[in-house]
């Protein structure tokens, strides 16, 4: 069964141009792209993203970052693309990331990170469902589909 994830190309991401190079590893993956906004993040959807963070130490900090200059987010589909995609970033910060991980590829930062990726169904759900509306996401095929994912049975 397929699954939705949100995925954010933060701040230092854009900034950087890595825009395009994390959509085409995501891309040549087999995901499919159900929805995409290059945006300024309010304050106030920032901190309804970070909501679970509030009151600990990081939690400001994190509000200002990704409030500090433009993003690209956007809503990915495929099967277990959660766990998927969390793997193609790597660890959170990119002095942990395994080389051959987005993170792990352009990041040596200890508090920047490039990209966000929902960390569970429920997380993604709520996390699209702040990010975007339901019409801004589109169902679609695509004709590699199978030989994407096999045969369907």
């Amino acid at each position: 069964m397929s699954e939705r994830t949100l995925i954010v190309v933060k701040p230092d991401g854009v900034q950087r141009g890595l825009a395009g190079e994390i959509i085409s590893r995501f891309e040549r993956k087999g995901f499919k792209l159900a929805g995409s906004k290059f945006m300024r993040v309010s304050e106030e959807l920032a901190r309804k993203h970070y909501q679970v963070h509030e009151g600990k130490y990081f939690y400001d900090r994190l509000v200002r970052y990704i409030c500090s200059g433009p993003v690209l987010a956007m809503v990915w589909e495929a099967e277990g693309i959660i766990a998927m995609s969390r793997k193609m970033m790597g660890a959170t910060f990119g002095y942990d990331a395994e080389p051959g991980t987005i993170r792990g590829d352009y990041s040596c930062s200890k508090g920047n990170n490039l990209v966000h990726g929902s960390d569970s169904v429920e997380s993604a759900e709520f996390e699209i469902g702040l990010w975007f509306d339901e019409g801004e996401l589109v169902s679609w095929e695509p004709a590699n589909e199978h030989w994407l994912r096999g045969e369907k049975d």
